[in-house]
């Protein structure tokens, strides 16, 4: 089990990449303009089903990463934080996104399928979890699938309230969102900011681990 100030760590660095939009964050906060809170929140279990599925690929794969060549996973370790920083500058210049564009009013079946779907694919959760959460893992203190484990439950607590959180207020600011170009300049300026720090958060904790 990671220590108590690792975790604390942990919990502060996941909720500032989960508050960053990528595509689970565009998608739920376009139902919840579109069909109001209720799909919104329908559209986060969804979402998080799909958690489920990269905590369990990634408990499988470092650990297996890791028994086959330590150097293989401080490797990957420092290519996840160098592309942190490259999508954090990608980030930063690039264009507005759209965040609440007008779609078609779906099942409450669908919206749960279709989220599970697009986090499943969601490159932001995959790196996330390949690249960021091995920062975290000390061989030393255990089996390092129980540590990713334990890691990516909260990660899914956190992020349910997170975009949790972006589903309730995003029905309820639901006519501003759609004239909102330059708050999601604004998103995209905050978004790179924090892939940046991030990255060099990442890279500090390897280097930090690799001297311990």
């Amino acid at each position: 089990m990671p220590p108590v100030t690792t975790l604390a760590l942990f919990a502060a660095a996941t909720l500032a990449l989960l508050l960053v939009p990528g595509p689970a964050v565009v998608y739920i906060v376009t139902r919840s303009v579109s069909q109001g809170r209720a799909a919104g929140l329908v559209s986060v279990a969804g979402i998080h089903a799909g958690s489920v599925v990269h905590v369990l690929a990634a408990a499988l794969g470092i650990s297996a990463l890791l028994a086959a060549s330590a150097t293989a996973f401080t490797l990957v370790k420092y290519l996840g934080a160098a592309y942190l920083v490259y999508l954090g500058l990608r980030k930063l210049y690039s264009r507005a996104g759209d965040l609440a564009k007008e779609v078609e009013p779906a099942s409450r079946s669908r919206l749960f399928g279709e989220g599970f779907v697009v986090n499943v694919l969601n490159p932001k959760t995959a790196i996330f979890f390949l690249a960021f959460l091995p920062q975290f893992v000390d061989p030393a203190r255990g089996p390092v699938a129980a540590q990713i484990t334990v890691l990516g439950l909260i990660w899914i607590a956190l992020g349910v309230a997170s975009d949790g959180g972006y589903a309730v207020l995003s029905s309820a600011f639901a006519g501003r969102l759609r004239r909102s170009a330059r708050a999601a300049r604004r998103l995209d300026i905050a978004s790179g900011l924090v892939y940046i720090g991030l990255g060099a958060l990442a890279a500090f904790s390897g280097e930090a681990a690799r001297k311990a």
